[in-house]
């Protein structure tokens, strides 16, 4: 005779919940696509210039702080820590970063610097839970920041993709070498009067690899 425990209602209850706020902390890509995040006016520019510069592999997040004329004020790239995927733990991951490289602007009425999310992963350009999740930490990421809401971006063997706007090249991919920087026309803004970040702080990369 073989004995076991089965699992009590209090687990059973306690795992619906934990599932059903994971649910809840991700986007859908028909939320994504609806949600009127600002286009970029030269995505692949953008995508070039954070690959030659962070050069991501697999499980890398990029995350970049563009100002009003798309030029980028600040980028970190990390690999978040292995972990169910949780919008909430991708959300404090995002922020964490932002707040070393630059000032939040919560004081702002309206913010006029925009936060995009390279994702580098395997796959395809399809959409996954995981892509939801990042949609979600990335949106309340820029609200806890002061920012706005900008573009996700995968980076895959198959090429770059923004999601939710059907826009994407084969290069760079999550293979392909990086461009020389110097080749790329992704400028850093100019620092800004009476400091709050300059030219080194614009420059800044974390890597939690």
């Amino acid at each position: 005779m073989t004995f076991g425990f089965a699992p009590s209602a209090a687990t059973s209850l306690t795992g619906s919940a934990d599932s059903a706020n994971h649910l809840a902390r991700m986007l859908q890509l028909e939320e994504w696509a609806a949600a009127e995040i600002p286009l970029l006016r030269n995505p692949r520019e953008i995508v070039s210039g954070l690959h030659s510069r962070h050069r991501p592999t697999p499980e890398t997040a990029v995350v970049a702080v563009l100002d009003h004329e798309e030029r980028l004020a600040a980028s970190a790239s990390f690999v978040p820590r292995a972990a169910p995927v949780d919008g909430w733990e991708f959300r404090n991951a995002l922020l964490a970063h932002l707040r070393r490289v630059i000032p939040h602007d919560l004081r702002r009425r309206t913010p006029i610097r925009t936060a995009v999310l390279l994702y580098c992963r395997e796959g395809d350009e399809r959409w996954t839970q995981e892509d939801g999740a990042w949609m979600w930490g990335l949106r309340d990421a820029c609200t806890l920041h002061g920012l706005r809401c900008g573009a996700y971006i995968t980076l895959t063997r198959g090429g770059w993709q923004v999601l939710g706007e059907g826009r994407g090249g084969r290069r760079p991919n999550s293979v392909s070498p990086p461009a020389d920087l110097a080749e790329t026309a992704m400028e850093p803004a100019p620092s800004p009067a009476g400091g709050g970040g300059g030219a080194a702080e614009a420059l800044r990369r974390t890597a939690a690899r």
